[in-house]
């Protein structure tokens, strides 16, 4: 018997919070899911959930940025798992930035700055949640723990 049998292996991802100066969200739209996300991936073995959400923006924008500090991290069930999710602050992207995006046409055929109050037509309603808490926690100044995309205290 494996010592780790009936221990969770969450499938953990990471995105990062770009905004622009009048509060939009940056959202990409996939070539591979009918709904939109935000910039970031799934975190490979051996590397951080930062390390993993800098080489997603890296390899899916060409942007080489730093990735700020984590603004949520969301223990997030789904059918068939459980799914951990980070999001770190990208914080205010400059016109110089986002002139120099380019995207992956395996992976993203399309990027927007969207108004928070739109986020829930644009994405999953769970990352809809998640995004909100995070730009709490952004003006907070503070991280946040969420299950399920609600807020179930502060880190």
């Amino acid at each position: 018997m494996d010592d780790l049998d009936g221990v969770a292996r969450p499938g953990c991802a990471a995105g990062v919070l770009f905004v622009d100066d009048e509060g939009g969200v940056l959202l990409v739209e996939p070539t591979y899911a009918p709904r939109w996300t935000i910039p970031g991936g799934p975190v490979e073995l051996g590397e951080t959930p930062r390390e993993a959400c800098a080489r997603a923006v890296r390899e899916r924008l060409c942007l080489d940025l730093p990735v700020g500090e984590l603004l949520v991290v969301d223990w997030a069930p789904y059918v068939r798992e459980e799914r951990v999710r980070f999001v770190f602050d990208g914080g205010v992207l400059e016109p110089a930035v986002l002139e120099s995006i380019t995207l992956a046409p395996d992976d993203l055929s399309a990027w927007a700055f969207i108004a928070p109050d739109d986020l829930f037509v644009m994405v999953v309603p769970r990352l809809a949640r998640r995004l909100a808490a995070a730009l709490d926690a952004r003006a907070a100044g503070t991280g946040s723990y969420l299950e399920n995309g609600v807020p179930a205290g502060r880190v």
